[in-house]
């Protein structure tokens, strides 16, 4: 069954990723675009609407490429519509504004699924398999770039807030998917520059995650590794192929046509928002940390 996808958003990831997929099919049809600027929409070859609640009586679904801030907002109107909702990491700019929205998808019943691609690469999926092998009992991940100085992704919303709420939650969920639900965390850093968080998990297991946007010139792939008591497993990001976004919207379109929930839904979102927001307020008011003396502590 191929779905009706109106869009809402129009900038350069709009540009990249949202509407080629969504035109391509099979699974999808794009049917529309909603954007602040209609003149930047105008070059998707669909119509434009200017209102949003015309896109939405248009399509069964809409597709968000827009701030997280406006997700939030414009995401709540599209669930009192009706409509399934494909929305992009970080569910909102803030955990109020996330909850807003995962309360609206709850209250509306409508599907709705995150836009989370590690987790829809089969690379992915064979790692995580194999992880649970291995009694895991802790990991790391590290996403280290250059995104931030400058380009189409140093946007008001990263520059202010930093790689915590942009590649935060890609790294947060998969150590998440890896070692079991996080429970608790931990940060400290620069949300601008360096940020290191250390989370604990149901299992009993730990992890750490490094995320920085700061850092000129070439920097290696995005990584996660996991141990455990059967050995370990990695994975980073060059081995997740172009197969991430196919697989994702054929599991939108069969979560809208059958209805019901997807295991990367709006409430999922919001898990991950909670772990971020518990890490911004440690960066925001850091715990003093405890200088360490070189005769006491350091053995000298």
């Amino acid at each position: 069954m191929t779905i009706s996808v109106g869009l809402v958003g129009a900038g350069p990831w709009a540009e990249m990723v949202h509407a080629p997929i969504l035109a391509a099919g099979p699974d999808t049809r794009l049917v529309g675009v909603w954007a602040r600027r209609p003149e930047a929409a105008a070059r998707f070859g669909v119509p434009v609407y200017e209102r949003i609640e015309e896109l939405f009586d248009n399509c069964e679904a809409v597709a968000f490429s827009v701030p997280p801030a406006v997700q939030a907002e414009l995401g709540v109107l599209a669930a009192r519509a009706g409509k399934a909702l494909l929305l992009e990491k970080p569910l909102a700019a803030d955990l109020d504004g996330a909850r807003r929205l995962a309360d609206a998808v709850a209250e509306a019943g409508v599907p709705s699924q995150m836009v989370l691609t590690w987790r829809y690469s089969a690379a992915t999926r064979a790692f995580l398999a194999r992880v649970s092998a291995i009694e895991p009992f802790g990991g790391n991940a590290v996403s280290v770039s250059g995104s931030m100085l400058g380009g189409d992704f140093a946007t008001p919303w990263r520059l202010e807030r930093g790689a915590i709420l942009d590649i935060g939650p890609h790294m947060i969920d998969m150590l998440d998917a890896a070692l079991g639900r996080v429970t608790g965390v931990r940060a400290h850093g620069n949300p601008r520059g360096w940020v290191g968080l250390l989370l604990e998990h149901e299992t009993g297991a730990v992890s750490e995650a490094s995320l920085c946007m700061s850092v000129p010139g070439e920097t290696p792939p995005s990584r996660v590794d996991v141990y455990g008591r059967l050995g370990s497993e990695h994975l980073d990001g060059s081995r997740l192929g172009p197969d991430s976004f196919a697989v994702m919207l054929a599991e939108f379109a069969e979560t809208v046509a059958r209805g019901g929930g997807h295991p990367l839904d709006a409430a999922h979102g919001l898990r991950l928002q909670e772990v971020i927001a518990a890490a911004e307020r440690e960066l925001g008011d850091p715990a003093p940390l405890r200088r360490l003396t070189a005769s006491r502590d350091l053995g000298a």
